[in-house]
């Protein structure tokens, strides 16, 4: 049985290797690209003779799909699969896994690490530091007694609530599932909007969450509000949110997502926005996440060999 591992894992390539043969039987052969390539003719000759690929956020197209006809699993090291093309792979009994819970931690860490250098101005006190410059004008706020909103509260979500009544924060959720989460309460989704300080967003990229936060909602938000987006780029209008921050509709923003992965183009609208703070989809990337990601890749292929498939889509 041949694997292919069509792109880098942020992992070095002997540690890689180490944990793959660690998990997996004797048997399968692996192959591991250590360059990154996006055009479909590459894709197809590096996995055209693959059992099994894993990608980590590298799109697939339907093309490259097709191109790899002996593919039965294919092990995403992502948490979503939005640049997977799920119908097809069903349709040719491809098995796709993600690789949940890799970035938790990591994910969460930057919410509050954005959302504090946003409330604090920490790039502004830098520059002014540098330049001879003094606090005039970089006074900032505190997170605590602050209204802290999660849409959606999956593991992402649950840990950045948790975090948040950390901070001393109310902490509010809105989610189509509800659970039990010490010190928060759930709301519907238009409250949530209307009454919190900051909002961030952690849900998966689907038909009804693109653009789930569109003109109508953020007209919803308090002028002093802050919106996070380390999810995905798409379920934000981007346009409207750049309109909602340039009209002082809403305090500030801070993305780590956009519709396509960085380099992001220069007229991108939310660059020309005002008290915005972009960081280039690194939310996952750690290097204690990239080792558990490794780690849980390799385990979804170990038991859909053993025929017990787990994290399937």
């Amino acid at each position: 049985m041949k694997l292919v591992i069509i792109e880098p894992l942020g992992v070095e390539k002997e540690q890689l290797l180490k944990i793959a043969e660690e998990k997996l039987s004797k048997d399968v052969e692996i192959v591991y690209y250590d360059t990154r390539v996006t055009d479909t003719e590459t894709l197809i000759e590096r996995g055209k003779d693959a059992d099994i690929l894993v990608v980590a956020n590298l799109p697939l197209n339907e093309e490259v799909i097709e191109g790899c006809e002996k593919l039965k699993l294919l092990s995403v090291a992502f948490t979503g699969v939005d640049h997977i093309p799920l119908d097809l792979c069903k349709e040719k009994g491809i098995c796709v896994c993600n690789c949940a819970g890799y970035s938790t931690a990591a994910v969460s860490d930057l919410v509050f690490g954005m959302l504090i250098s946003l409330y604090r101005r920490l790039a502004q006190c830098d520059i002014a530091v540098r330049n001879q410059g003094t606090k005039d004008g970089l006074v900032g706020f505190e997170l605590e007694g602050k209204k802290f909103g999660v849409i959606g509260a999956g593991a992402i979500g649950t840990r950045v609530a948790r975090i948040a009544k950390a901070f001393g924060c109310e902490v509010y959720i809105y989610s189509r599932t509800e659970k039990e989460i010490e010190g928060a309460q759930f709301v519907s989704m238009e409250e949530l909007l209307s009454v919190c300080d900051i909002v961030s967003l952690h849900v998966p990229l689907n038909k009804e969450t693109t653009h789930l936060i569109d003109k109508g909602k953020l007209a919803l938000m308090k002028e002093n509000a802050v919106l996070i987006n380390t999810a995905r780029g798409p379920v934000v209008d981007s346009e409207a949110l750049a309109e909602a921050l340039n009209e002082g509709k809403i305090a500030g923003a801070c993305v780590d997502v956009f519709e396509k992965e960085p380099p992001v183009e220069a007229s991108h609208p939310l660059f020309h926005a005002k008290n915005i703070l972009v960081t280039p989809h690194v939310a996952f990337a750690t290097k204690e996440a990239m080792v558990k990601r490794a780690h849980i890749v390799f385990e979804n292929v170990r038991a859909w060999e053993n025929g017990k498939s787990q994290n399937v889509m």
